[in-house]
């Protein structure tokens, strides 16, 4: 089967890219052809092996993370950076950012984009990422269309009404809309309540070749990132990845931080990833007065397994996460995790592999971050970090769910 994919954003950086690159890649070792549409705004990235790309470009403007790219020349990219619906750590363009006349620019050089695909490609299946602008571009081919709604395209329907008309476009077309979580499928039922029928429940998946348990030299992962040995020496390691945005919590965290930093266990603390956010909240650890705190920005992924894996505690303090596919990867890495009881965290989240939190809530993680570092002591959580890997890959390794996906493809076109 010939499937394309689009997708808002590029194959890294963001929950949508990471989900959109591992469908491609086991989708091949099924033997399916993949190509994607998507933004970019750098000509230095990196192809999926065996997977085509057809970015649209973007000029990267003077922002958290921005690349400029490897020298080469791009003809005529859009002059503004991609939108997203909060920040990306390559863009903080929003949606609700783009003037009139970009949207127009950004509408048309991706139906081009698509239109090409469709007729050198010649797709049986059309599989939009996020229930928005792009894949109501390809509604007018008589191709199956799938969407998946991952959360964030939800939350800009709510913000941006004007745009309303292009995510409900792209429903109306579809044959099915996967939801990533139980609180998704209520967020959608309640936007689309016409099309309640169209929704298809899968969970997520992380890729298991990328995250995995692995041995390693706590000292040189510090060392990589500029963290001298007396920094972290006899302490516990604490962790938090993702965008800095406001939806993820960070500020909240570092509330916590306060609260628990100087007792037992010590503890440093990693705040892994970029966005709109990052400044702020450099300036509030420095008002907090936070002494074990360091902010590694963004990391390529097998880095972030290195992380994931020297972390006594992973935490997801999120408003609220519409999957949170960042603690799926760190437990299947042995990481134990720490999340909100909000959106999609609490369907696989709870007391066997870290806790839950109440959002908003500093006393809370703190006190939930301290119990979890002192249970890892003890002698009957001597194997936690195996089972929780366990768990991660026997239930949400992408390779156990793809073939569901793939029955719901072969539905879509009969």
């Amino acid at each position: 089967m010939k499937i394309l994919m689009i997708n808002h954003f590029p194959l890294e950086g963001s929950g949508s890219g990471t989900y959109t690159r591992n469908l491609a890649v086991h989708l091949k070792e099924l033997g399916h052809e993949v190509r994607i549409v998507l933004p970019e705004n750098s000509d230095d990235f990196k192809e999926p092996d065996g997977i085509g790309l057809k970015p649209v470009y973007f000029t990267p403007s003077d922002q958290p993370g921005a690349k400029n790219g490897s020298g080469k020349t791009v003809d005529d990219p859009l002059p503004f950076n991609f939108p997203c619906f909060t920040s990306h750590p390559r863009s903080i363009m929003t949606f609700g950012d783009l003037s009139v006349e970009q949207l127009g620019q950004y509408t048309r050089v991706f139906k081009e984009a698509i239109a090409e695909e469709i007729e050198t490609f010649k797709p049986d299946i059309i599989h939009g990422q996020h229930v928005w602008i792009l894949p109501s571009l390809a509604v007018d081919y008589d191709i199956p269309l799938v969407l998946t709604a991952h959360g964030t395209d939800l939350m800009g329907f709510d913000k941006w009404p004007e745009l309303r008309p292009y995510a409900q476009t792209a429903m109306d077309a579809c044959k099915a809309v996967i939801s990533i979580s139980k609180d998704n499928c209520v967020l959608i039922e309640e936007r689309f309540p016409k099309d309640k029928d169209k929704i298809v429940m899968m969970r997520n998946g992380y890729d298991p070749s990328i995250f995995y348990p692995e041995k390693q030299n706590v000292e040189a992962v510090m060392a990589r990132h500029g963290v001298e040995k007396k920094e972290f020496e006899n302490k516990k390691i604490v962790t938090f990845a993702g965008k800095l945005a406001n939806f993820k919590g960070v500020d909240v965290l570092l509330e916590a931080i306060k609260l628990y930093e100087d007792k037992e266990p010590a503890t440093i603390t990693l705040i892994v990833g970029d966005g709109d956010e990052r400044d702020k909240l450099h300036k509030q650890a420095e008002d907090l007065g936070l002494k074990s705190v360091r902010f590694f920005g963004n990391v390529p992924q097998a880095e972030l397994r290195c992380v994931y894996n020297i972390s006594d505690v992973n935490l997801v303090p999120s408003r609220r996460e519409p999957f949170g596919l960042v603690a799926i990867e760190a437990m299947a890495c042995g990481a134990p995790v720490i999340a909100t009881n909000q959106g999609g965290l609490p369907d696989f989240v709870n007391e066997s592999v870290g806790g839950l939190v109440e959002p908003e809530d500093p006393v809370d993680l703190a006190n939930k971050i301290i119990e979890v570092l002192q249970r890892e002591d003890k002698p009957e959580f001597r194997d936690w970090r195996k089972q929780i890997a366990d768990y991660a890959r026997g239930h949400y390794a992408q390779d156990k769910i793809i073939e569901e996906l793939d029955e719901l493809y072969r539905k879509a076109v009969k």
